[in-house]
């Protein structure tokens, strides 16, 4: 009842899934992941233990290929799971059993595998391997653009219901105490990937930061529109000055580190966002 990816980049060392379905919290079921070991997903009458049990085995040294074979060795419904692994190599696998409703179905490729059951057909699956290849950036930007392929080949052909992205880095989590780089879920929505979509926008402007050379001065029109902002959100009837409502206001929306504390510059994206969240 979902079609995911997982994939991973040697490179920047991330390894991570991105799924949807026609089904309530599909990210709470279908993606694992851990940094310098792989990813997994499962589906389709979903074997939930395949997630942590499979990270161990490859944490072990164990393939992607030897990994799968494992996990379905003694499993009574592997006629009924999906499952797609990528290991600490980049090795790739998928596996749909005979007993998954149709259009079931998918392929790997050298650091990647999608998987999908209950589709619209095998278009759904192609156009997420065509996306993730011609896509340019880092894994979260990739996988979300085969996630979106797939949904708009038509996805689970029951609908849309969730949608979730699960990207795994080493000291990536926040503070750098974990590796959980990306975790976002949508678990109930009438078009959950374009709303995953926002939400992974909102991430990089949150934990984003741009170059030098894209941070806009805050002078001529646009002090006009930022003192606008801050007019309409009241920040100048507690702050005498431009530079501490500024301060106030920036410090209020979470974009502390993509701002000049004295009100000098602002990062361009996040200007961006400012102006369409704040102004008419």
């Amino acid at each position: 009842m979902t079609f995911s990816i997982v994939a991973c980049d040697l490179k920047e060392k991330t390894w991570g899934v991105a799924v949807a379905s026609k089904f309530p919290a599909v990210g709470a079921v279908v993606p694992w992941a851990q940094a310098g070991v792989g990813a997994v997903a499962t589906q389709s009458f979903a074997n939930i233990a395949f997630g942590p049990a499979g990270l161990e085995m490859m944490t072990n040294g164990m393939s992607a290929k030897d990994t799968l074979a494992a996990l379905l060795r003694n499993d009574r419904d592997r006629e009924l799971r999906q499952v797609g692994l990528v290991d600490f190599k980049g090795r790739a696998v998928t596996f749909t059993g005979e007993g998954c409703f149709p259009w079931a179905g998918g392929g790997a490729g050298k650091g990647y595998a999608i998987q999908g059951n209950i589709l619209a057909g095998a278009k759904v699956t192609k156009a997420m391997e065509k996306a993730f290849l011609k896509t340019a950036g880092d894994l979260p930007t990739r996988l979300y653009a085969a996630l979106l392929a797939g949904d708009r080949a038509r996805g689970d052909r029951r609908g849309r219901q969730s949608a979730a992205i699960y990207v795994a880095k080493p000291h990536g989590g926040y503070g750098g105490y974990t590796d959980r780089w990306v975790d976002y879920r949508v678990d109930d929505h009438d078009d959950p990937v374009l709303r995953l979509g926002d939400l992974l926008e909102l991430h990089r402007l949150y934990f984003g930061k741009s170059a030098e050379g894209e941070r806009a001065a805050l002078k001529g029109k646009t002090l006009e529109q930022m003192t606008a902002i801050l007019k309409r959100q009241g920040y100048f009837k507690k702050h005498r000055t431009f530079a501490g409502a500024f301060n106030a206001f920036i410090g209020n929306e979470n974009f502390e580190e993509r701002a000049d504390p004295n009100g000098q510059w602002v990062d361009k994206p996040v200007l961006k966002y400012l102006k369409k969240k704040f102004l008419p």
